[in-house]
């Protein structure tokens, strides 16, 4: 095993993307990136563990100068960068949610559906064209997302908040047994195959690089990286974290306008290398 790597308290390093790893305009902060290079340089492996698809992650990768294994899709997506190739995928086949999208086209809600590497919508207009302007997604519009011939990883419903909060209430009772949902922001709700999470995700990566997950550090900052914090050896919620995802964590650290992965990668990692 890397010598260098050893030296490390954690080997590897799980980011979420959106509201941790990013500032709230959607950049990245130089500190960020010259600590996450340093941790790398010094036997580190970053892997960017988000929410976003495929083709929306890996440009912040290539932001950060890197290269490597993807968490993608709350997870149910494990790509390496380098070549695009799909190393696990957990799918279902698109008439398990027909009961949620005739739910969502009933009360107006926008959704979208995603394979490992395409997201398909069946409407648009500017304010969610914006939405997706902002996360670096290029839609592919359809008469009817149920008639995929491909499976598919995720189900996401956007809307206010107050409709997400009633979006989680009437789909309890709508899920199938194969999937269940997660609030992913404030504005975004999430719907896997059972079972998916970036948790479970981070367990199969870390035994496959054979790497103790007492040696893996995460950082995030909602409820969809409850799972991670809790998987990992050291979970770090940053600052701008709702109450219930900081109990989840081991630690606290700046806010992600505030440089916290920067924070906690210097004082978790390389001060005490």
């Amino acid at each position: 095993m890397n010598k260098k790597r050893e030296q490390l308290p954690y080997q590897l390093i799980a980011l979420d993307v959106d509201g941790t790893l990013l500032r709230d305009d959607h950049s990245l902060s130089e500190a960020n990136i010259s600590t996450i290079r340093e941790a790398a340089n010094r036997g580190a492996e970053i892997v960017l563990c988000t929410g976003r698809g495929t083709d929306s992650a890996l440009p912040v990768l290539e932001e950060l100068g890197l290269e490597g294994t993807l968490i993608t899709h709350n997870g149910a997506v494990i790509v390496d960068s380098r070549n695009r190739e799909l190393l696990a995928e957990e799918g279902f086949e698109p008439a398990v949610i027909e009961p949620l999208i005739r739910h969502a086209r009933t009360n107006g809600i926008h959704f979208d559906v995603c394979t490992a590497f395409e997201l398909w919508v069946e409407a648009l207009n500017d304010e969610v064209s914006a939405m997706y302007e902002k996360y670096l997604v290029n839609p592919r519009q359809v008469a009817d997302v149920l008639a995929a011939d491909d499976r598919l990883v995720k189900l996401t419903v956007f809307g206010t908040i107050a409709q997400m909060d009633q979006v989680e209430k009437d789909w309890q009772a709508l899920l199938p047994d194969a999937i269940s949902l997660i609030r992913s922001g404030d504005f975004f709700v999430d719907v896997m195959r059972r079972g998916v999470s970036k948790g479970a995700a981070l367990r199969k990566l870390s035994a496959v690089k054979g790497i103790s997950l007492e040696r893996v550090m995460a950082i995030g900052n909602y409820y969809n990286d409850v799972a991670m914090l809790e998987e990992a050896g050291l979970g770090i919620a940053v600052a701008n974290s709702p109450d219930g995802v900081k109990a989840a964590a081991d630690q606290v650290t700046a806010s992600n306008n505030d440089d916290g992965v920067h924070w906690a990668i210097q004082q978790y990692i390389l001060q005490k290398a």
